[in-house]
């Protein structure tokens, strides 16, 4: 993504993002830390709830669900090791389906401050999370 992308642009990659799956393997991750993370947001997640701006916005709600779906089945296990392929299958399968619907709020998101609020969309772009040299200089 870049400050040149046009409407289409933005279409062709949510075409992109519904034709890929992003194969994280839950056992290449540290999923205690991943459970902390979870834990010690719970509240700022809960806040989310709050807001019936939010709730109404159709891909956000489902975001949350998995989110707080993942959190739970982290929470739910004691420990992390030496589990069921099953249960790496599944935990992947939740961490997959939390990162896709992640990575389009941010494109949609990303799509509005475009088209509205190119001065938020600037410092987006050179912060950029998927962009291993982003840098918030601008150059």
């Amino acid at each position: 993504m870049s400050d040149t992308w046009s409407d289409e642009d933005f279409a062709c990659a949510f075409e992109a993002l519904n034709h890929h799956g992003s194969g994280i393997d839950s056992r290449t991750l540290d999923l205690p830390d991943l459970k902390r993370f979870l834990a010690s947001q719970r509240h700022f997640m809960l806040t989310f709830f709050e807001n019936p701006q939010i709730i109404e916005h159709e891909g956000f709600t489902p975001l949350l669900q998995a989110v707080f779906h993942l959190a739970e089945e982290l929470a739910a296990r004691d420990q992390f090791l030496n589990l069921p392929a099953s249960d790496y299958v599944h935990l992947s399968g939740d961490i997959n389906r939390v990162y896709g619907l992640l990575i389009a709020e941010w494109m949609t998101y990303m799509h509005h401050l475009k088209k509205h609020y190119p001065y938020l969309f600037s410092l987006a772009m050179r912060t950029n999370p998927f962009d291993a040299h982003a840098s918030a200089i601008v150059r």
